[in-house]
């Protein structure tokens, strides 16, 4: 098992003046919720995700060496355009990761990141960003160690990545990706992500989630800032146990195909982030009216014509509908009747089980 030792290179065998890389990586969204972390960036608890295929970051990464090695230099633009406010947690993400990718100094970087979804709405924008970005930085620290493997860079990529935003460390590899230390789970980390280990039955295959846009405005309240609250949490310890508790179970469940109990724990895990936030201490209910409206749409459907579809929520008001490939077109003939009137702008997005990041430009 790797160390943050093991992420410190000791030498490098080439030398690269300029070049541009550019990736696209996932957002995810979990299935069993990590709410709550310690020190640099490790889960009070493990979670497992299901990558996504439509909802991604694309993220050029261009850079030249420069003569003053003794400070970071970059610019940022996002969708084309200088974005400025994004620069300090760029700043910070360097400075968390100096110590493990020692050549950042060496260069100018033009970083130029858009999204395929709508930024700072509870689609984890900030997994996909900072992953994209690990993900370039990792092909330029290649670049220079042409010998590295394949498994190295991927575990160090979403080990960077989780230093920018925790959850970013599930959207480097794999369909569906676990997040620390769980002693079911092998190889699990509370430093990187890994791949499910073992074989996901055949029900999940292709699994659909539908994201319903309810509100496509900044969230009133940070994930950090609701992480930090979990620290004097009333419900902390037990939250932690059972999220243990519920990711042994989602494995049995992802390995059976028992889809009535992979929607009992999904949609617990939903309300329990949920129920976290609005029993902390500042309080705060980031659900929306319609977000309501469309869980009880859900349950009702559900009831009345016996179809496994079920919802969760990340830290936001938007609602992922989760269900199989073979219901998608009652599923979303169920959305265009029922459900799109309580979207914002009646907006949608499809999406599907993605495979993770992906190389699109090697210059």
């Amino acid at each position: 098992m790797r160390t943050e030792t093991d992420f410190i290179p000791k030498s490098f065998s080439k030398t690269i003046e300029s070049g541009t890389f550019t990736w696209s990586a996932p957002s995810n969204i979990a299935l069993v919720k990590y709410w709550g972390k310690k020190a640099n960036q490790i889960p009070a608890n493990p979670s497992v995700s299901f990558t996504l295929n439509t909802c991604k970051t694309i993220t050029t990464l261009t850079f030249q060496t420069k003569a003053n090695p003794d400070s970071f230099s970059f610019d940022l633009l996002f969708e084309g355009k200088p974005k400025e406010d994004f620069k300090p947690k760029i700043q910070k993400f360097f400075e968390r990761i100096a110590v493990y990718c020692p050549y950042l100094k060496q260069y100018h970087f033009t970083i130029d990141t858009r999204n395929t979804f709508p930024h700072s709405s509870g689609i984890a924008s900030s997994a996909s960003g900072m992953a994209a970005l690990a993900m370039n930085i990792m092909s330029l620290e290649k670049a220079l160690n042409p010998e590295m493997t394949e498994d190295y860079f991927n575990q160090k990529a979403s080990f960077l990545a989780r230093l920018g935003s925790g959850s970013a460390c599930r959207s480097v590899k794999g369909k569906v990706v676990v997040w620390g230390n769980h002693k079911g789970i092998t190889g699990s980390s509370d430093l990187f992500g890994v791949e499910f280990p073992t074989a996901i039955h055949s029900n999940f295959s292709n699994y659909q989630d539908t994201i319903l846009l309810v509100d496509k405005g900044e969230k009133q309240v940070s994930s950090t800032v609701g992480h930090d609250l979990m620290h004097n949490h009333p419900y902390a310890e037990q939250r932690f146990q059972q999220a243990h508790d519920n990711l042994s179970k989602l494995k049995t469940v992802l390995e059976n195909g028992d889809l009535e109990t992979f929607i009992e724990i999904v949609e617990s895990e939903a309300l329990t982030l949920h129920a976290m936030m609005m029993t902390s201490m500042p309080y705060f209910i980031l659900m929306k009216p319609n977000t309501l409206e469309i869980i009880n749409a859900i349950w009702k459907f559900r009831k009345n014509h016996n179809i496994p579809v079920c919802f969760t929520l990340d830290a936001g008001a938007n609602v992922h509908i989760l269900y199989p490939e073979n219901v998608r077109v009652q599923v979303l003939q169920f959305i265009q009747d029922e459900l799109v009137g309580y979207c914002e702008n009646a907006q949608y997005i499809c999406d599907a089980i993605g495979k993770g990041s992906q190389l699109m430009i090697d210059n």
